[in-house]
């Protein structure tokens, strides 16, 4: 098998991005790292950055698939893959807010799904939510967290399927949070009009996250924190939507600057099945468009992201201002971290295929995709 080096203008190995390494690769994997090409060793130089591809963990859906309405492996990786296109290579698919027995079918896709190719584990987001603060979530579905959804998660873990679910604190017991956490299931803060004081009981619990930040939750006041301001004040983790659209850039700079402890934000797309697929698709019966960026229902209202982590990462950098260092971990590192999935924030014994090699200006939003796999061709 041929081995040879690559030479990029800069390379994030998951942890630092560093100017002048040299990658050394086969036509399967990275082999190494180093800061010289050894001595009588060549290499063949591109402009850009070599980095493990992105992480995301709340995706419903790409290419045209939304996961409540194809709740199957096949319906999966279909989603993964159109995501791959745009550097993503390991999502939680995410079902949200619906009937039981769509939920039961998503873990037995999920079940069925292990080992697949880009799937990482699974994003349950309601139904267990606050019917004040569900966005496009539909009502007739949302219910306090039960049993049923318990034992569901509780056979995910047990056959070591990685799991965040999303639920509001007024929809879940401290009890129950506690039990979800002692499944190892990470259970994320959303969709939720409790108090400051409501949401520390829930972190208290054992919740270590917050889903979109800002997004579904009470918002933050002089006299009033609401879940946004005990968010921003602890240490846990907090994902965030960067497409200009669901969060002012100003807001999300705020955010990130106020954190007590760093390496705790983290970037998510929220994506719908227009990224990669049609402009528009079904949700609840109604026909959700996309109109000048934007996802809207037949009433005008936001209903989704249409967003890659490429465009967040592009976006972090250029509007909200933080280094490309800081980007990529949010994009890669932070939410492996959180999911305790080390191996997809590694360069070295990485598949060729889970790599990406990013031009120097990370793209644009309004040129995509501006990322490209590296594999062995290219190579």
């Amino acid at each position: 098998m041929t081995e040879h080096w690559i030479i990029p203008d800069a390379v994030f190995d998951g942890q630092r991005l560093h100017r002048g390494m040299c990658v050394l690769a086969d036509d399967t994997k990275i082999l190494a790292t180093e800061m010289a090409l050894p001595a009588g060793a060549t290499g063949q130089r591109v402009e850009g950055i070599i980095t493990p591809g992105f992480v995301d963990l709340q995706v419903n859906g790409g290419g045209g698939v939304l996961l409540n309405y194809d709740p199957t492996a096949q319906g999966m990786a279909a989603i993964a893959a159109a995501h791959r296109k745009f550097g993503t290579v390991a999502i939680l698919p995410t079902v949200i807010t619906d009937a039981p027995e769509v939920l039961a079918a998503v873990v037995d896709a999920a079940l069925g799904a292990q080992g697949m190719d880009g799937i990482a584990g699974l994003h349950i987001e309601g139904p267990h939510i606050a019917e004040a603060r569900r966005g496009t979530h539909a009502a007739r579905f949302i219910r306090p967290l039960d049993d049923g959804t318990i034992a569901q998660v509780t056979k995910l873990r047990a056959a070591g399927i990685a799991v965040m679910i999303t639920v509001a604190p007024e929809a879940a017991a401290p009890a129950q949070i506690a039990k979800l956490r002692q499944t190892g299931a990470i259970v994320s803060i959303g969709h939720t009009d409790g108090s400051a004081a409501l949401t520390r009981t829930a972190l208290d619990a054992g919740a270590t996250c917050f889903t979109h930040l800002f997004n579904a939750m009470s918002p933050m006041l002089n006299r009033a924190p609401g879940v946004v301001g005990a968010a921003i004040n602890s240490d846990a983790y907090a994902g965030v939507i960067c497409d200009g659209i669901h969060v002012a850039d100003e807001m999300l700079g705020l955010a990130l600057r106020a954190r007590p402890v760093s390496d705790r934000m983290f970037l998510v797309s929220d994506a719908m099945p227009t990224v990669g697929g049609p402009d528009h698709f079904n949700l609840y019966g109604q026909t959700i468009s996309l109109k000048n960026g934007e996802l809207v229902n037949e009433e005008g209202s936001l209903a989704g992201a249409h967003v890659t982590q490429l465009e967040g990462v592009a976006r972090l950098i250029s509007e909200v201002g933080i280094s490309p260092e800081a980007a990529l971990r949010m994009a890669i590192t932070v939410p492996a971290d959180l999911m305790v999935l080390p191996q997809l924030a590694t360069l070295v014994g990485r598949r060729v295929s889970d790599v990406i090699h990013l031009d120097k200006n990370f793209g644009t939003a309004s040129d995509l995709p501006r990322a490209r796999l590296v594999t062995a061709a290219q190579r």
